[in-house]
């Protein structure tokens, strides 16, 4: 450095944003060597990282407080204020922001700086226009410039956070606020880059360039932004006006106000500024004053006497305690090493600085700043340990500061700490770039650096999880930068741009990832404009996309390759619903119609074809009158039709009209008439949508469910009362009883019991087929429980509800048989030897008989047929003999006969086994062909008065309450009655033990007693004669292997 006066000296003065820095850059460069002194690290670097770019890094010096790159022979340094090493000779001295020598903690410098620091050939001083008179008063040969503001600076009044335009910066004056305006502005609007002096520089300039690159549109930092910052920002808004200055709460002056305003607007473009938050509005004197950049002028620096004296630590304090002589200079209070000094002074250190070069030593290790901003006392407490350190063993002890060091390398916590540590690594890069405090400089420079880098980055990267929605930005930034890569889009629709997931593509519709706040729809709709051209493609696609891809659910959506592309609503016909193409703004136009149309033509071909067999009963040519509304029913009801709604009907049409329907594909089944082809899973799941659109919706329950079990096969299953009924017929199931069954399994099941009803066991030839039972009946048989699927009270109920009614007797056991067999030889010798044989057939057949007969109104077209098939065994009933074989029988209620259809109850060994139960099946209003064993021909009221009918229901047939008169033992023919006869043993009085009500649910018998006019049953059986079968009628032959043949020899030994 040469003397003050022996350089020219220049000014150069004026608002922010007027290009001084970059002036004072190339006036340097202009000469051999030079060196600048900026204000804050941050600056030092960039300035540092611009020169290295015009010249290379071997002619460029970095030194800062924290930081030294000094290559072997440099010719221009750039540094921080503090760190200028005034020894060293260049040719030209620039110091930038002078007007700091105001501030109370660094303003000396500043001041000493502005004073003494000369170039060779040329000094620049670089400021604020407010130090204009301050520098003719301190400097008078300086020369001074002014640099106007190429651009306007406007107010824009006061604006919500939330409501702030892009690229704004918000300044508050404390670190909760900066973090409160930056969550906020995250929910509003994506994100934010936050800026503190606090940060380490490199954090710092990695939050720069977060809102430099457009990755956010909004920056939050306190006042550091307005000190040579060079930011691309249009409007700055204030969210305080008062700041702690580290003595006292403060309102900000009107040219620090400016200093920050001032960085809104770059070179032409203009700026605006404005309040939001809880700052109040600017008065209208301070608006003018920053709009022309009007302000008071600085009359007062701070200063510090520089010529200190190093005799003893007294001498020392006494040369910082001078006053300045020079008007428009202020003693600077008590700073921060100037209390170190007094702590250490006190202590063991101060102690050990006898002589000039220990003070000098001691004054140079108070000079560590206190990143941490701890207390006096804790900072004094390192200063000392390092002093007494370097005085003892001329070095810091390594192991020490290893352990300090090795407590701060920790990347892991959230901001807080890692912004403490950072505060303390930056306490040792200060240490380890102090000449000759290291026993190794080099490696702890290094280590410390490395550490400090790691912490920043780290930092960095939780400011950005914690401010910025990183989608958001890289999505911004696409839309700003045509010349960006394309979203990449995966299998699953996730969009992802530059490997962030932005949101995904269903069908026609994007889906933002994450939307947040009020901005979320401007986001969305600039995310779509991303996506629309992938939009475009699909709609393309669709468009020519063959049958197979297109899918209806049952959740009346369409899809196609999986994806959600239209809704299926109710149309104004059954058969020609609408479709609601699902899509954003991005489809419109020529592509929306053409998906329209070629969803539109799938539809009606998938109607077409799916349900041709039932479309073509809507009004078929060659049918008319009763055909054709039976047809047309069947259309209405989607190709199932239950027989009883259309019985009238069925039955006055001929052979040839069904013969026509047949050719439709019209079944006439049992209990249903139904077309076949319908009844395929995809058939009945189409039916069963378009009629949820009509009836409930899609959304109730069965919809979805019926279809899958429909798919899977199963004949029978168990309903569910949430159910519709109506779905269930729809889905080509019937409900019965308990459980629903395939309409199509239940033909089968009558195609199997009706034959059994119409067999006649007597008159069979061969071998009886499984599930034959006499009396026009039927036994359940494990052919048909495999094919419902079901046994028990399940198979029970479904034959109940199809009007089939059940008898259960305790099966005979061999020795009954034969015992029974015995007694029946006593009968009179008047019954020939064929009625003796049948006798015996029927007393077997129907030994331990009793039925609980009830009506219903389920009467099923197998029945009547059934009826029709029976009349052979009818025959058979007139050949039995007055006299006959009665037993007594256990009464079941319908609604008990629940236990497992021909299996034995389980018997426990303390209690006797129960017996087991022969259940036969009848249908419902048919009588047994052989009433006088065990059938309800001449039955009298039940004991408890009550009706044997359905459920409770009362028989609207009137009662026939007669009972045949007593008679004494022995009276009528058949031989004498013997009062301790076995139990199974019919009784000889012609009279039934436990006969109840005849109204068993089938017609009067005509000519049976009980109308007037019929055969009165309290007759003797004498008169019954006329009944016996006709003397040229040949007796029935009895096949001699069939066991019926066996049990008539063991009634009639002679005969064999």
């Amino acid at each position: 450095m040469t003397p003050a006066s022996a350089s020219s000296l220049k000014a150069i003065l004026g608002p922010t944003n007027t290009g001084k820095t970059f002036f004072a850059i190339e006036r340097m460069l202009a000469h051999r060597s030079g060196m600048i002194g900026l204000p804050l690290r941050l600056l030092a670097r960039e300035v540092y990282h611009k020169v290295v770019d015009r010249i290379g890094a071997q002619h460029v010096a970095l030194v800062t407080g924290e930081e030294r790159i000094v290559p072997a022979k440099p010719r221009y340094w750039v540094c921080t204020v503090e760190a200028m090493p005034l020894d060293v000779p260049v040719e030209c001295v620039a110091i930038d922001e002078i007007q700091v020598a105001t501030d109370f903690d660094r303003g000396h410098v500043f001041t000493n700086r502005l004073l003494h620091a000369r170039g060779i050939s040329e000094t620049l001083l670089l400021g604020a226009a407010t130090m204009t008179p301050l520098i003719r008063a301190l400097l008078p040969d300086a020369e001074i410039i002014q640099r106007p503001r190429f651009s306007e600076l406007l107010y824009a009044g006061s604006k919500k956070i939330s409501r702030q335009p892009k690229r704004s910066a918000i300044v508050a004056f404390s670190a909760t606020q900066v973090y409160a305006i930056a969550e906020l502005i995250r929910r509003e609007r994506g994100g934010a880059a936050v800026v503190m002096g606090a940060l380490s520089p490199r954090t710092r300039n990695a939050q720069v360039d977060l809102y430099q690159n457009g990755d956010v549109d909004f920056l939050v930092a306190t006042d550091a932004i307005g000190m040579g910052l060079n930011l691309d920002v249009h409007h700055v808004a204030f969210a305080d006006d008062h700041k702690f200055d580290g003595h006292q709460t403060r309102q900000l002056t009107p040219a620090e106000f400016g200093q920050i305003a001032g960085r809104a607007g770059r070179h032409m473009h203009n700026g605006s500024f404005g309040v939001t938050g809880h700052a109040p509005d600017f008065d209208e004197e301070l608006v003018k004053r920053l709009e022309t950049h009007d302000f008071e002028p600085i009359r007062v620096i701070q200063w510090r006497n520089a010529e200190l004296d190093f005799a003893s630590i007294e001498d020392l304090r006494h040369s910082l305690d001078q006053t300045p002589t020079l008007r428009g200079l202020t003693r600077v209070p008590v700073a921060t090493d100037q209390h170190a000094l007094e702590f250490v002074a006190r202590n063991e250190a101060g102690a050990a600085a006898k002589s000039e070069a220990a003070v000098r030593l001691l004054w140079e290790c108070c000079g560590i700043p206190d990143y941490r901003d701890i207390s006096p006392a804790q900072h004094g407490e390192i200063i000392t340990r390092i002093y007494l350190d370097l005085t003892r063993h001329r070095h810091v002890d390594a192991d020490w500061i290893a352990e300090q060091v090795r407590f701060c390398d920790n990347v892991t916590g959230d901001i807080d700490t890692l912004s403490n540590r950072i505060k303390q690594i930056r306490t040792w890069t200060f240490v380890a770039n102090r000449k000759n405090w290291l026993e190794d400089p080099a490696y702890w420079r290094e280590k410390t650096r490395d550490i400090e880098d790691r912490l920043s980055d780290a930092l960095h990267e939780r400011l950005t999880q914690r401010f910025v929605d990183r989608r958001t930005s890289v999505l911004m930034r696409h839309l700003r930068d045509k010349h960006m890569v394309s979203p990449e889009i995966n299998d699953r629709g996730e969009v992802s741009l530059e490997g962030h997931l932005i949101g995904s593509i269903e069908g026609f519709r994007f889906t933002l990832a994450r939307s947040e706040g009020g901005d979320a729809k401007g986001v969305a709709a600039a995310a779509a404009q991303v996506v629309a051209p992938e939009i475009a493609k699909r709609a393309e696609r669709v468009a020519g996309a063959p049958n197979e891809e297109l899918v209806l659910a049952t959740d009346g959506y369409v899809r196609w390759r999986g994806q959600v592309i239209a809704n299926l609503v109710e149309g104004e016909q059954l058969f020609t619903p609408r479709l609601i193409i699902l899509a954003d703004e991005s489809l419109t136009g020529p592509d929306l119609e053409r998906v329209q149309d070629r969803l539109n033509l799938w539809l009606r071909h998938l109607v077409n074809t799916q349900l041709e067999s039932v479309l073509s009963l809507e009004a078929p040519a060659d049918l008319e009158g009763a055909a054709r509304g039976v047809a047309y029913r069947l259309y209405e009801n989607l190709g199932i039709l239950p027989r009883s709604a259309v019985a009238e009907e069925v039955k006055g049409l001929d052979q040839d009209v069904r013969g026509k329907l047949r050719k439709l594909g019209v079944k006439f089944g049992a209990f249903h008439i139904y077309v076949p082809q319908s009844l395929k899973p995809a058939p009945r799941e189409l039916a069963l949508i378009l009629y949820a659109l009509k009836h409930g919706g899609v959304r109730q329950p069965g919809v979805a469910e019926l279809p899958q079990i429909v798919l899977s096969g199963r004949t029978s299953f168990l309903i569910d009362p949430e159910v519709n009924v109506k779905l269930y017929e729809l889905a080509g199931f019937k409900v019965a009883g308990r459980r629903a069954v395939r309409v199509d399994i239940l033909e089968r099941l009558a195609d199997i019991i009706r034959p059994l009803i119409a067999l006649n066991p007597v008159t069979h030839q061969g071998e009886l087929p499984p599930g034959a039972a006499e009396g026009n009946g039927f036994r359940v048989t494990v052919e048909m429980t495999s094919l419902l699927g079901t046994a028990g009270e399940d198979f029970a109920s479904i034959l109940n509800s199809l009007g089939y009614r059940v008898r259960r007797t305790p099966k005979v056991t061999a020795p009954v048989v034969v015992e029974t067999a015995t007694t029946t030889e006593t009968t009179t010798s008047e019954t020939t030897e064929t009625t003796e044989a049948t006798e015996g057939v029927e007393a077997v057949a129907t030994e331990t008989i009793d039925t609980t007969e009830t009506t219903t109104d389920a009467v099923v077209a197998d029945v009547a047929d059934a009826e029709v098939n029976a009349a052979a065994a009818d025959a058979v009933e007139g050949v039995a003999p007055a006299t006959q074989v009665v037993t007594e029988t256990e009464v079941v209620a319908v609604e008990t006969a629940t236990a497992d259809l021909g299996a034995p109850a389980p018997a426990e060994d303390t209690k006797p086994a129960e017996p087991e139960f022969d259940e036969v099946w009848f249908p419902a209003g048919r009588r047994p062909d052989n009433p006088r064993h065990g059938g309800a021909r001449n039955r009298g009221p039940r004991a408890d008065g009550a009706e044997a009918t359905a459920e409770g229901e009362k028989s609207e047939r009137p009662q026939r309450n007669f009972r045949r008169p007593e008679r004494p033992e022995g009276d009528g023919k058949g031989g004498d009655a013997k009062p301790n006869r076995p139990r199974f043993e019919g009784r000889r009085d012609g009279q039934r033990q436990g006969a109840g009500n005849s109204n068993g649910g089938g017609k009067p018998f005509e000519n049976k007693g009980g109308k007037p006019g019929g055969k009165r049953f309290d007759k003797p059986r004498e008169e019954w004669k006329e009944h016996r079968p006709r003397e040229d009628r040949k007796p029935a032959v009895l096949d001699p292997n069939s066991p019926w043949a066996a049990l008539a020899a063991l009634r009639n030994p002679k005969s064999e």
